[in-house]
């Protein structure tokens, strides 16, 4: 049986960066005309005051300074306070797929090789634009590609069970390369009048190659992927199609993005961590020896206290990468975005861990070895 190889990554980026002080700011002008619109009600202890954030609190909560969005203007404007992103018509590319095609065009510059050796597309994020066709199919439309296509969705660990199954259709034979992109706009599931959650996104796409071992010129091998799932209710998104069938649930805040933080952090942290080591001694890697962990860019503390279990101390300045105080939470793109910006230092025979985890609970390794 071949082996499967990473032969090269692309990254889009959207051109409006939003920082912490401008979310708060019109999170802020929300918050004072909410209170003092609602001012009796509020003294009569029938609703609740809204908490002013602060970009100190984002950034000690979280790690985050900014994130990158596909539309600025609807975030800032306090009466809005979602993204402006006009509907498209059938006979234009969605947007979705519009950037997905942007990261995969810089992989496959990168790989330099012709789209008729791609035999498969996956479109793995944590939402789907619509229910069909696939985005993934449009990518392959845009791309002019053969083969086949499919979306799928395990929040934010679909990169690493993107990667996995593309491993897995190259070693089986059932192609000789995949393109695996990871399109997400998480600006629009998330709830931006929210104190808690209304700075963890930001909008990017990443694009992953994956081709057999012996028509790879160089890349990174795949030693090993697993995967995990665990039921939670402690990270939500409810929004779907039969909410119209329910019309008195449209409005409830469960219909965007919801998390239970802290408990989040008590039961992902120590699955997470011991998964990788568990998977590291199956595949006979030292987890303390590894050059670098590209983890799922969720929370810095996360992914501090993670680094710590793995390698037994405190990562090293570059060992454990962050790019979540520049791109924010971007779901399943966070790991990509890391590994592509975090890996020119590599030399042959040197090994790193590509990690995601997010909500189901799902969880993804990859470890991956420098040819």
């Amino acid at each position: 049986m071949t082996g499967a190889v990473i032969a090269a990554t692309g990254l889009y980026t959207p051109p409006n960066s939003l920082s912490n002080a401008e979310l708060v700011e019109t999170f802020n002008a929300y918050v004072e005309r909410f209170n003092a619109a609602n001012a009796d009600s509020i003294a009569k202890g029938e609703l609740q005051a809204l908490t002013p954030s602060s970009a100190e609190f984002i950034e000690k909560a979280s790690g985050i300074k900014s994130r990158f969005v596909i539309d600025k203007t609807g975030l800032v404007d306090p009466e809005r306070m979602t993204p402006n992103i006009p509907e498209r018509p059938n006979d234009q590319i969605s947007v979705l797929a519009e950037i997905a095609v942007e990261a995969a065009k810089q992989a496959i510059a990168r790989w330099g090789k012709d789209v008729s050796q791609i035999d498969a597309v996956i479109c793995a994020a944590s939402n789907m634009q619509r229910a069909y066709p696939a985005m993934a199919i449009e990518v392959q439309q845009a791309l002019g590609i053969d083969g086949f296509a499919f979306d799928m969705n395990v929040a934010c660990s679909s990169a690493t069970f993107g990667i996995k199954t593309a491993a897995d259709f190259v070693t089986s034979g059932s192609a000789r390369a995949v393109l695996m992109v990871n399109p997400e706009i998480c600006s629009g599931h998330l709830n931006f009048r929210d104190r808690d959650s209304h700075f963890i996104f930001g909008d990017v796409a990443t694009a992953v190659i994956v081709e057999r071992t012996e028509d790879a010129d160089g890349g990174w091998e795949i030693l090993g992927t697993r995967l995990k799932t665990q039921f939670s209710n402690n990270i939500r998104n409810n929004f779907g199609f039969l909410n119209r069938c329910a019309p008195e649930g449209i409005g409830q805040p469960d219909k965007l993005f919801v998390q239970e933080g802290r408990k989040v952090f008590r039961e992902v942290v120590p699955m997470v961590s011991e998964m990788i080591v568990e998977h590291a001694g199956e595949l006979g890697i030292d987890p303390t020896g590894l050059k670098r962990m590209w983890l799922h860019q969720a929370n810095i503390n996360m992914n501090e206290m993670i680094g710590r279990r793995v390698l037994g101390r405190d990562p090293a300045p570059g060992e454990n990468v962050i790019i979540l105080d520049e791109y924010a939470n971007t779901s399943s793109a966070g790991s990509i975005i890391a590994f592509h910006k975090a890996n020119d230092d590599f030399q042959a025979g040197e090994t790193g861990l590509i990690c995601s985890f997010g909500a189901g609970y799902s969880a993804g390794t990859v470890f991956v070895r420098k040819r």
